[in-house]
């Protein structure tokens, strides 16, 4: 590898076969073997179908990555990602060689520690603190190195009380404290996060992204960062790649890269309808968006929302409520109405609940709606639905406001809520 280049990756790609170990049958790996034998290339890479999961598979084979190029320079901070099935965690298993690739190579410089899942080579028996030490003895670390280290590992954690409690009594979180804690403080020259820092909360998130940044910038360590979370890959990288059904679709400047994924992955509708399929239970069979001017919200001016939730059974304490977020997926405004404040799901039949926000005052931008259906009584969610419903706000009345785009609210708005029964 060239000099300052610390990871390499050269046409890395990886098959699967779906459902099944192996092949699936005695004749496909006697075929593969004979083909192997005489020096001749696999004869199942050859197919394979795009890892698009909302597609249905015409072959039995997919390829979760395919052709991955790219380098990584000491001390760099590469954001990687992409939708939900994309291929970004397969491809960090690879790259912490917990999963081999199909075809391609990888050259490193230095030891990688990884974080792909909460609590990932921690033995639920043993204590927090002789996890730390089978850790890093994973890691290639002497006990002596280890102990040096210890006191700041259990610190940063915040587990202290629970240091010498089996981790199987851990909660999520704090499991993926120490885990965090291990592999930050082990001195990696290459550190891999996947998405599990989502686990813990906001003051840990924190704590972690500061970490990660004194890791790349003040010891000049490498970090590979895996996150739907668009501000923190924004602050914390520098550079990202976006990867789509497998394969690499850009790969450039954070911000870039960002900007590229939400418009990759936008909705532009301002409906939602639910499948045939979910007729059966308590579900949000329609959401809709009424905007001011045609599909445009005009600023200070008012704006509906229009959620029709269908009640299989009786729901004692039912809640419906919605998020307005804006391009980068922060919540700006969050609306709840009760079945206590406004009766609905007490029988079996559809409700439409019609929010009104008088005067929306949100700045110019695109926004998109998180929508949310639970019994308030059970904390039984029926219904999650994320990122739908696409709007935006104008000006069009080109009044002289002093803003940025997309930046935020302008003022506290107003809301009542009308709740009406259909007969089907």
């Amino acid at each position: 590898m060239s000099s300052g280049i610390i990871l390499k990756v050269e046409n890395i790609s990886k098959q699967y076969r779906i459902g099944t170990i192996g092949t699936g049958t005695l004749s496909h790996d006697l075929n593969r073997f004979w083909h192997r034998v005489r020096g001749k290339e696999d004869p199942y890479l050859k197919v394979g179908a795009v890892n698009d999961r909302s597609s249905k598979s015409t072959t039995d084979y997919v390829w979760a990555l395919r052709d991955i190029n790219f380098e990584v320079k000491e001390g760099e901070v590469l954001g990687i990602i992409g939708k939900n099935g994309a291929g970004k965690s397969t491809l960090l298993k690879i790259l912490s060689r917990v999963t081999s690739p199909t075809t391609g190579v990888i050259k490193t410089k230095g030891r990688i520690a990884s974080l792909l899942e909460v609590g990932t080579g921690f033995h639920p028996e043993l204590t927090g603190r002789e996890n730390i030490y089978l850790n890093g003895a994973i890691l290639g670390m002497t006990r002596s190195e280890i102990t040096a280290k210890l006191d700041e590992i259990i610190d940063f954690s915040g587990c202290e009380m629970y240091i010498d409690t089996p981790v199987k009594r851990y909660s999520s979180g704090m499991r993926v404290r120490l885990a965090f804690a291990v592999a930050a403080h082990l001195e990696p020259d290459i550190l891999v996060v996947d998405e599990v820092l989502a686990v813990g909360d906001a003051e840990f998130q924190k704590k972690a992204i500061g970490k990660m940044q004194d890791i790349s910038k003040g010891e000049g360590r490498t970090v590979l960062f895996v996150s739907h979370n668009m501000p923190a890959v924004k602050s914390l990288c520098s550079r990202g790649i976006v990867l789509e059904n497998g394969a690499t679709v850009f790969n450039g400047d954070t911000d870039e890269a960002v900007d590229f994924y939400l418009n990759q992955t936008k909705d532009k509708s301002n409906t939602y309808y639910a499948k045939q399929e979910n007729f059966n239970t308590n579900f949000v069979k329609s959401v809709e968006v009424v905007t001011s001017n045609k599909g445009f919200q005009e600023f200070n001016r008012d704006f509906k929302v229009r959620i029709e939730v269908y009640c299989r059974n009786i729901i004692e304490a039912a809640a419906v409520s919605y998020q307005i977020i804006d391009n980068e997926n922060r919540p700006l405004i969050h609306e709840l109405v009760l079945s206590n404040e406004q009766e609905f799901g007490k029988r079996e039949g559809s409700y439409i609940l019609t929010s009104e926000i008088s005067n929306l005052k949100l700045y110019e931008g695109e926004y998109r709606l998180n929508v949310f259906f639970a019994d308030n009584f059970t904390k039984n969610t029926y219904e999650r639905l994320f990122e739908i419903c696409h709007f935006e706000i104008i000006n069009s009345f080109k009044r002289p406001y002093y803003w940025q785009k997309g930046s935020a609210i302008y003022k506290e708005n107003k809301t009542c809520w009308v709740i009406s029964e259909t007969n089907e």
